[in-house]
């Protein structure tokens, strides 16, 4: 019998020789880090802690032991200072930064700080209820106005969190008899909602839309419900669907489609319009447009824009919204100020899609792998080992580009990679400098064969 293979295509066997192996090293110390040390409040784990030894935690506790074992420092979860741009402060050095959603620059910018502290002034900082009871405020509905207005639509509803908007638009509205389709790589709040709604669910592969029509032809008679969703511009890939022939299908076939902008707006189309303005599309032949606060419009939360009936149920009875606190009035201020910018400056959308052909075109030329990318704001560079791609991240650290490393269970085993967010605020140099030193750094690892296989090799040799 075959044993089941993980992280990074390791048998089972091979991840606990890893592990046995790294019991047995010497402890290292942390290498001495430049720059203030931060105040950091720690809890000591509790004796008989009953959650240590969870099976789930197998992989994560895998991965660090290799990482361990070959000296790979973990790039998350770095403390970074100042706002995120095109450069970030990181242990005291000012790296090019490659690792934030702040598409068009607007997180900082003196307009959108200025909206946030004057609604904090006249609102406070939190909502301090749900908006169902006591939560409701002017500003709230001038945001839903903006953002129904942007996309053409009745109403606008606006979540705290963008993941459980998805999560509670999509689970709360679908139900058991229903059928739910998405592509491969929908984001995890997605796959989570359809999951939670107890609907049948299907999956075509990315962006094959003639593998979604054989599932509609074959499945979609036999439910009442049918919902398709796919997203505006992939994060992990940096490609967006064909949004004009899916409207098409949904006219012959009849299903809901949903569109996830969390990524799009601000970026796809000449004037930021998103995947509509992209493909040239009418906004309003799409049911369900749901989008994010915290990329372009430099806030956090999310929005669901449709028809007034749907608007109206969501905040009637969807969970994710009738029973969290309403959006702090300074990020809904924000956002709104966001809105304004975007409209009135459409050069930052025009400089955005030219840093990231930019980029494209030169990852192409020193024989980096793009995969699907088409020169948005999101471009991986596709490394396919996971270890590989973690040290890759450091030593580009080290040489001060700030770009991380996406790895299962984020992307398909094998498929591990960097990526690259770029924003309307770097400069063709900085593209052209961290382009060139991926080459080298990666060039470098390959090289010397670096991976789970030389991790695999060095378990074996010290058990």
């Amino acid at each position: 019998m075959s044993e089941r293979r993980g992280i990074g295509a390791l048998s089972r066997s091979a991840k606990d020789g890893i592990l046995g192996a790294i019991r047995t090293q010497p402890k290292q110390e942390p290498a001495a880090r430049s720059g203030p040390t931060p105040t950091i409040v720690t809890r000591k784990v509790k004796r008989g802690d009953r959650f240590a030894d969870l099976p789930e935690l197998k992989d994560v506790r895998t991965q660090q032991a290799v990482g361990d074992l070959l000296g790979v420092q973990n790039p998350f979860f770095a403390l970074h200072d100042g706002c995120a741009g095109a450069t970030i402060q990181l242990d005291g050095k000012t790296l090019i930064n490659f690792a934030s959603y702040n598409y068009l620059g607007l997180n900082g910018h003196p307009e959108v700080a200025a909206a946030a502290k004057a609604a904090i002034d006249h609102y406070g900082v939190s909502a301090s209820a749900s908006r169902v009871v006591a939560g409701e405020r002017l500003i709230h509905r001038e945001l839903e106005g903006r953002i129904a207005s942007y996309y053409g639509t009745d109403d606008a509803v606006v979540f705290v969190s963008g993941h459980a908007t998805n999560v509670s638009a999509i689970g709360h509205l679908m139900r058991k008899n229903d059928l739910i389709v998405y592509d491969a790589l929908a984001h995890n709040s997605i796959v989570v909602g359809a999951t939670l709604s107890g609907a049948a669910r299907r999956m075509f592969a990315h962006n094959d839309l003639d593998a979604l029509e054989e599932i509609l032809i074959q499945q979609a008679h036999a439910h009442e419900r049918v919902l398709v969703a796919v997203e505006g511009l992939y994060s992990m890939d940096g490609d967006f669907p064909d949004l004009a022939r899916l409207v098409k299908m949904r006219d012959r076939y009849g299903f809901w489609l949903m569109v996830d902008e969390a990524h799009s707006l601000g970026v796809l189309g000449e004037t930021g319009g998103g995947i509509a303005e992209e493909c040239g599309v009418d906004p309003r032949d799409v049911d369900i447009w749901m989008g994010t606060l915290s990329k372009t419009l430099s806030g956090c939360g999310g929005y669901i824009a449709a028809s007034q009936s749907l608007v109206e149920y969501l905040k009637f009875s969807a969970p994710g919204f009738v029973y969290s606190v309403g959006m702090p009035p300074a990020v809904a201020a924000a956002a709104i100020a966001c809105f304004d910018i975007l409209q009135r400056e459409p050069e930052r959308v025009t400089k955005l899609r030219a840093n990231g052909l930019r980029f494209v075109e030169q990852a192409k030329a020193r024989g980096l792998d793009v995969g699907t990318a088409s020169g948005t704001a999101i471009v991986p560079v596709m490394i396919g080992d996971s270890l590989r791609a973690v040290h890759l991240a450091n030593k580009l650290r080290e040489r001060g580009v700030n770009a991380l490393p996406i790895v299962h269970p984020a992307v398909p085993e094998r498929a591990a990679r960097l990526r690259y967010f770029l924003t309307a605020d770097h400069t063709f140099e900085q593209i052209d400098e961290a382009v060139a030193v991926t080459a080298d750094e990666l060039d470098n690892l390959a090289k010397a064969g670096f991976g789970f296989k030389m991790a695999a090799a060095l378990a074996k040799a010290t058990r």
